[in-house]
């Protein structure tokens, strides 16, 4: 079984201001495990000339990629699910230390209508997992939320060397629906 794929052009407006705020804020460089709620991120970062999109084994890699861009003057951005955070807690350290911008944007899971029980210890810990970590972090359950709270989380980041996160819900991104190949 796949998931439907939902991709620019027709995807809500959004996923694609995901991407617009990165551009705004000057990312180069985007980093992801691959994830249908962050497909036209990806997507839009791919075709981009000027950005770099790399996907990741495992989400940890992602901080220290960003780690090392900013140390060469350029502006990154984590893409992962609520289930890749877990695998991020103690790379988070490496952020506490040394003082860098990290922001990282975050589908949920184990939240609204969610299928899979196997996603439900993670989606219910994403957020003080996160914050104990030391990462400011917001959540935009509506669309109109999305644009200025990614923002919001950008210059917080960019501008104060510090780690934000935003959380994107499943209510946001709506419920999973899956065809039979």
């Amino acid at each position: 079984m796949n998931a439907v794929d939902v991709g620019p052009g027709n995807a809500p407006a959004w996923q694609e201001q995901v991407y617009a705020v990165l551009k705004r804020h000057a990312v180069r460089h985007i980093v992801y495990v691959p994830d249908a709620g962050h497909a036209a991120a990806i997507r839009l970062a791919e075709a981009d000339p000027q950005m770099n999109a790399v996907a990741l084994t495992t989400e940890e890699e992602g901080i220290s990629f960003l780690a090392g861009a900013w140390l060469g003057g350029e502006r990154g951005a984590l893409l992962m699910q609520s289930s890749g955070v877990g695998n991020c807690i103690n790379t988070l350290a490496l952020q506490s230390c040394a003082r860098f911008p990290l922001l990282m944007v975050v589908t949920m899971r184990g939240d609204w209508a969610e299928f899979n029980p196997w996603q439900n210890p993670m989606g219910r810990a994403t957020r003080p997992a996160l914050e104990l970590m030391g990462v400011m972090t917001w959540r935009a359950d509506a669309p109109q939320d999305v644009e200025p709270l990614l923002h919001g989380a950008a210059s917080m980041a960019f501008n104060g060397d510090g780690a934000s996160a935003l959380l994107l819900g499943q209510r946001l991104i709506g419920e999973k629906q899956w065809v039979k190949e």
